[in-house]
């Protein structure tokens, strides 16, 4: 196993080298000035995103599709995630996340446009889509849908279920001493009778779920800031910094040169908001929307609260509870260096972590069925959907009792692999893009409804919106 996990962390590093945080970064920044700086338009985003679009096709509504991709990606990103970025690429990997999400903004409106421009309907009614219907019908490159798909499916098990499971049984194991093997058991029969009402079902359990969670967890937060007050100044003069310049170890901190900071800060961003990674299109495809723009302002929203909000968060909480008591921090990394900083919340505050990670956690188990599930079905067809939903309930069982360093890597490459096919899809369609953008947003057109025919799945005949 030790040599597994040797080759897994080789295959990482190469995987997450110069080449892909500049293929990743460069993309965010190339989307950006295509759509011409799409982030200004996040408060109109924001109001569309609670607005419901009766008069659209779809499975389920706007605010449905943003829930369950926020399901997926509010998780262990936000709270383990970044505490594994500052201890192993020190406080400026903080910015490099946070910037991951800003521009990021531009990257997750654009797979969405995609999405359900090129979304497919089957003979039940259902909607399908995602980065490999636009691979295949936008680009006719059905082999790269292919390897999207098959990515994707093995990137589900670890972004969106082992990973998920292993932390939230560490920590309830840390807190309260209950065995991960109890823990992996309630968490599999949870998650295995929300997944067998399909997207509907997942849809409905996530509306009510993340803004509970969210707003949850960010009262904690706020709570630790208004705490360590003193130090949130020069935690945000210390995250600046060390961002564009190597660190000396010191203080509660490892040393890390620039590029550590924005390997882990820009591969842990992409773990937590999933630009560019083109998961949330296929939840995204099955929205109420009246056209391509509607939804995809909508997607984009959820990158703005899952990096540009809570990871900010979480990262400011980390450093100044690095600054305040380093002694207490000094060596621990993932969901441990988490908990110490909320225990500076008298009693509650192991409790609130606790509950903010067990249901970020359950949720994007949840969400990331959805994904898996229909990569799998792209790949085999429906028959493959059942056999698919009984593994993944297995895993999460499994997940909840392995080790956090081979999950996080086994993650971080899959994460890689798939965001590459996706990424090419983005870059080539950028004129799509630009041309659907300026036909609803900046031509004023956004409440007009789509008269573009959606093709059927398996058929060559099209049917109108």
């Amino acid at each position: 196993m030790e040599a597994f996990h040797e080759f897994v962390k080789w295959i990482d590093g190469y995987l997450w080298g110069p080449p892909m945080l500049v293929l990743l970064f460069g993309t965010h920044l190339f989307l950006t000035f295509r759509t011409r700086f799409i982030q200004k338009y996040i408060f109109k985003a924001i109001k569309l995103s609670v607005t419901k679009d009766r008069s659209a096709e779809g499975d389920v509504s706007q605010f449905g599709a943003l829930t369950t991709a926020m399901a997926a990606t509010i998780g262990t990103g936000n709270i383990v995630g970044v505490a594994t970025a500052v201890a192993l690429g020190g406080p400026g990997a903080v910015l490099w996340c946070w910037l991951t999400g800003v521009f990021g903004i531009a990257t997750k409106y654009s797979e969405a446009l995609l999405s359900v421009k090129y979304r497919v309907k089957t003979s039940d009614g259902t909607m399908l889509g995602g980065p490999m219907y636009a691979l295949e019908n936008g680009l006719g490159q059905k082999w790269l849908a292919v390897l999207f798909c098959i990515f994707t499916s093995f990137a589900a098990f670890g972004i969106g279920n082992t990973v998920q499971a292993n932390s939230i049984s560490s920590m309830v194991k840390e807190t309260f001493n209950i065995s991960p093997y109890i823990t992996g058991i309630i968490l599999a029969i949870l998650t295995g009778i929300v997944i067998l009402g399909g997207v509907k079902s997942i849809a409905r359990v996530c509306e009510k779920l993340v803004p509970f969670m969210a707003i949850f967890y960010v009262l904690g937060c706020i709570i630790i800031l208004v705490m360590n007050a003193k130090y949130v100044g020069p935690s945000i003069a210390l995250i600046v910094k060390h961002a564009f310049t190597p660190q000396a170890a010191g203080g509660g901190f490892a040393g890390a040169t620039v590029m550590m900071a924005a390997r882990y800060g820009i591969a842990r961003g992409l773990f937590s908001n999933e630009s560019g990674l083109g998961s949330a299109p296929i939840v995204a495809a099955a929205a109420q929307t009246r056209n391509p723009v509607r939804q995809a302002l909508v997607s984009s929203t959820g990158t703005f609260w899952d990096t540009v909000v809570v990871c900010a968060m979480t990262g400011l909480v980390l450093v100044s509870s690095m600054l305040e008591n380093p002694a207490a921090v000094q060596g621990l990394q993932g969901a441990a260096l988490t908990k110490v900083a909320f225990e500076q919340i008298p009693i509650i505050g192991p409790i609130v972590l606790t509950v903010g990670l067990l249901t970020f956690v359950f949720s994007t188990i949840l969400g990331w069925s959805y994904y898996g599930e229909r990569a799998i079905e792209y790949l085999f067809g429906k028959a493959a959907i059942k056999p698919y939903r009984i593994v993944w309930v297995i895993s999460v069982f499994l997940g909840s009792v392995m080790t956090l360093p081979l999950v996080w890597d086994l993650a971080d490459a899959m994460n890689a692999m798939m965001a590459i096919p996706n990424l090419i899809s983005l870059l080539l369609l950028s004129g799509v893009i630009v041309a659907e953008t300026r036909k609803y947003l900046w031509e004023g057109s956004l409440d007009e409804v789509s008269n573009e025919p959606i093709r059927l799945y398996g058929e060559q005949k099209q049917v109108s919106i």
